[in-house]
């Protein structure tokens, strides 16, 4: 973005922060409450902005300021100081620069919403079962961190505490914004507790991120929906419910299938179930925006796709490798005890980066 399209840009922003404070400040702005919600909001949004930029426009002035000191200062020691402080603030002039188109690039709108996390095992029998559980619970812990609920939605466990699969809704503050880029295989390589020789395995496990879907997002015609209910199931099948409270939803149209039996109540595994299945035709509707625009979207780490490999956890060596990023920490038994931050921050920092280059490159 040219400087001048920036500093008007910023202005504007400027300008309408200080409008929203005033209606803000006015007598009765409590009476509607929608309106001072979204003020309340929108003033949150800028409010960064405006700091760095209140900033930037200080540093600028500080330049100014001192070639003017340079021009009519005859002392030498004064202008040497003057030179030099004009140096540091260029720098620092840069560096905010580049905050500032940080901040006013395009928000992904799903990134304040909360998500339904699926995590499936693949490859790999019981051991991808039992990395299935241990994923599960990394996103546990570092939800805790977080301030953050989880949600257990539906989960198919095995004999051995792994799963075959697990569903929850994970529900807080920027969730979507932090764990978008989750979605894909993730691959293990260590020695199974079963595995005599000592020989290293590699398995594999699925996960999948979806932004949560309100009612007004994806509206459900209930004629396109085949209901089943029938007991629920444990490992190795055997029935641990005495009343049809498992349901199965098949969303004829898609052929989506959606499965709840975690709750002793039909009723809840229903709307459990309707949760998930809303939040899989939302993200479909999105992929299919996204692909008719995929010549403008180039800020994405690694396509998100589900097929595609973008994690290595290699047990022996206590390393975590992110494959779209060449990222490589010796850090993996504090990623997998919920340190996720070690991983996610360098993401959303190349995140960052291809987004600003597409940017600059329009």
């Amino acid at each position: 973005m040219q400087k001048s399209m920036l500093i008007e840009r910023l202005d504007a922003l400027e300008n309408k922060f200080r409008d929203i404070e005033v209606e803000m400040a006015a007598p009765g702005a409590w009476d509607n409450r929608e309106r001072y919600g979204k003020l309340t909001q929108e003033h949150s949004e800028l409010q960064k902005i405006v700091e760095v930029y209140q900033n930037y426009k200080d540093a600028t002035q500080s330049i100014e300021e001192n070639q003017l000191l340079l021009e009519e200062e005859d002392d030498a020691e004064l202008r040497e100081l003057a030179k030099e402080e004009i140096t540091e603030l260029k720098e620092t002039i840069g560096d905010l620069e580049q905050q500032l188109q940080f901040l006013l690039l395009p928000k992904d709108p799903n990134d304040k919403r909360d998500v339904i996390l699926e995590i499936r095992a693949g490859t790999g029998g019981d051991e991808a079962a039992l990395f299935c559980s241990e994923l599960f619970r990394m996103y546990v812990r570092y939800s805790e961190k977080m301030s953050w609920k989880v949600d257990i939605l539906s989960s198919s466990p095995t004999g051995l505490g792994g799963y075959k699969e697990v569903i929850a809704q994970v529900t807080g503050k920027d969730v979507y914004s932090r764990l978008k880029f989750e979605s894909g295989v993730h691959r293990v390589q260590r020695v199974p507790a079963t595995e005599t020789q000592g020989r290293v395995h590699t398995s594999a496990v699925t996960v999948a991120v979806l932004p949560e879907a309100e009612e007004v997002d994806v509206k459900i015609d209930n004629n396109d929906l085949k209901i089943d209910v029938y007991r629920s199931s444990g490992p190795g099948g055997q029935s641990v419910n005495t009343t049809d409270s498992a349901v199965r939803i098949t969303h004829l149209p898609t052929g989506l299938v959606v499965i709840c039996q975690d709750e002793k109540s039909q009723h809840k595994n229903k709307a459990k179930a309707l949760k998930v299945l809303r939040s899989r035709l939302y993200e479909q509707e999105l992929a299919r925006v996204q692909a008719a625009e995929s010549a403008l979207r180039r800020s994405q780490v690694g396509s998100g796709d589900r097929s595609e490999k973008i994690r290595t956890y290699n047990f022996p060596q206590n390393r975590v490798s992110d494959h779209r990023i060449s990222l490589t920490v010796y850090k993996l038994d504090q990623v997998v005890g919920g340190s996720l931050e070690h991983v996610l921050d360098p993401l959303l920092t190349a995140m960052q980066a291809e987004a600003l280059q597409a940017a600059n490159q329009v």
